[in-house]
Parts: C-alpha cells; structure tokens; sequence
C-alpha cells in the first residue's frame, strides 16, 4: 500500500493541557533515545515498555532506521508489533523478526522529485554524494561513504539509481541520503532546505552532515498521526520522545513531548518537556512515572 497524502494534523500544537489528559500511546525514536549509546535497551527500559502495555498504552518505535535494522527492539514489540521506520516513510509489522518483517504502508518518495532533489542540491552544495534506500534494497554512489554497516546492491550515481529503469525500479524509493564530507551539519540542513524546497522532505538524524530526504508530506509526525487516526487516538493523548531534528515534528505534534538529556537545541526548543540522557534511561523514567500517576 502506498500513500503520499498531505496530513495538516501533524504539524498542529495540542490545544489542551496535556498533563489533564492520560495517554493511550507512547511513540519514541530509537538512537539517541530509548537505545543506549551501545545500541542496547536496558532492562529498566524493558520492563518499562512492558509495564506501558499492559497498563493498555500502547508503544510505538518511531525512527529513521529501515527496517532491516529493527533487530535491536524485534523481542520487545507488544501487541500490535508495528514500528514506523524511515522517518515516516513505511509502517512495518515486526512480528515475522528480522529478515521477515511485512510493509503495511508505504509512504514512497517520487523517483521525479527524488531527482529534482538530487540536481537542485548538487548545485547548492558541490561534492554532496548520495545513496539511495528503497523497501528492501539500499544503493550508493562510488563515493559515498561507508556510513552504514552494510554492503551496498549496486553502486552508480544516483541519477542512474533514480532512473525508471534503474537497478532497483520494481521497489518505491522510501528516502534518499546526502552526505556531505566539510559542510557544518545543521548548516547543511538549512541549505538543503532552501534549495529543494517543497519537492521533499529534508531532516537529519546523525551528527555528521547527512540528510534524509522524503516524500514531500512525509515524516515521522504524519504518519504517527495515520496510524492514531486509524485507532482513534487523539494527539493530546500521545507522549512523544526524541534527541534530533527529525524528532522535531513529531514532539510539536504529541500532546506530551520530551526532549532526551542529549538532544539537539532544536529538539529541546520543540518539547513541552524534558528528562535525562538516554545512557540514563530518559524514557524509562518518564514512562515510570506516569504510569504511577494512573
């Protein structure tokens, strides 16, 4: 299934106190926030998300990683077993474990626009390489770094990855990555930002200059916001964790937000609140003690 609706919803601040309104889903990103630096979930946090769901909260991973990388929270997924993956990008069902997972939505990026974004950023920011991730497949351009602990299916310039008739043209584009190897990080995103425009969706999740780049609609908030709509959960009654900018919708949108210890100044401007580190158990602590509220 794929969807490239606008969601105006996303982008609204809660209009009611949210502290009066118990919360019925708690959505949080992965690095940089419920994942310790190691990449590990501790055992506090385990038996917070447990706690969470069986007080009928339900919990939702809501990160940038693709799918293939949800191996280090497939034995911690309640319920429902759905993760939002790729910024927004794919709704996937992690019941299968890794290597079996199933695409419920996908939110593709338009291989016209993706290439729209491509040239208008070469032109702003030269020597900008790029790789491209696809449902199942990932491809690079020769130069790309190797940021990513895998090996890519094809290597070519992404104008020929992005073609109709491109290596991987039977799968949808879910976003593109642009690296850059001396531009300032949060420089770069406000480049990008003006140089692309409305043809797509630029954030970053990493400290070094690399940008995700989606569907013109598409971010973690929109399709957060799908998926309580289809279960009849209002904003108001989400709470929300995040460390970087592409958090930052996200956390304006849920009714309840926090900033990570950790996070980027952008994050921390954005939530109506914020706890520790995530080597300290940010989420853990926030979810503990609501849960004591209840």
């Amino acid at each position: 299934m794929r969807e490239n609706e606008p969601v105006t919803s996303a982008t609204r601040q809660p209009e009611t106190p949210a502290a009066d309104i118990p919360p019925r889903l708690i959505a949080t990103d992965l690095d940089g926030t419920l994942l310790r630096d190691d990449k590990s979930v501790s055992p506090r946090t385990v038996a917070a998300l447990a706690a969470a769901e069986k007080a009928g909260i339900e919990v939702f991973f809501v990160t940038g990683r693709p799918a293939r990388w949800m191996d280090v929270v497939s034995d911690h997924v309640h319920g429902h077993g759905l993760a939002i993956c790729g910024n927004g990008a794919a709704v996937v069902d992690l019941h299968g474990g890794p290597g079996a997972h199933r695409f419920v939505k996908v939110r593709e990026l338009a291989r016209e626009n993706a290439l729209d974004a491509v040239r208008l950023l070469r032109e702003a920011a030269p020597g900008t390489v790029y790789a491209v991730e696809q449902t199942y497949g990932f491809y690079q351009e020769p130069d790309y770094p190797k940021l990513h602990m895998e090996i890519p299916d094809n290597l070519a310039p992404a104008e020929e990855l992005l073609a109709e008739d491109g290596p991987g043209a039977a799968e949808p584009v879910l976003k593109i990555l642009a690296y850059h190897p001396s531009i300032d990080p949060d420089a770069f995103l406000t480049l990008s930002r003006l140089a692309i425009g409305d043809r797509a969706n630029v954030t970053r999740s990493s400290p070094s200059a690399l940008l995700e780049i989606s569907g013109p609609d598409v971010s973690k908030a929109s399709t957060l916001a799908l998926c309580c709509a289809e279960r009849g959960i209002s904003h108001e009654e989400v709470v929300a964790f995040g460390d970087m900018p592409n958090d930052v919708e996200m956390l304006t949108w849920a009714g309840q937000s926090y900033a990570m210890g950790n996070a980027h100044p952008d994050v921390i401007a954005a939530a109506s609140g914020r706890t520790v580190a995530n080597n300290d158990d940010g989420v853990a602590v926030v979810i503990e003690r609501m849960l004591e509220r209840r």
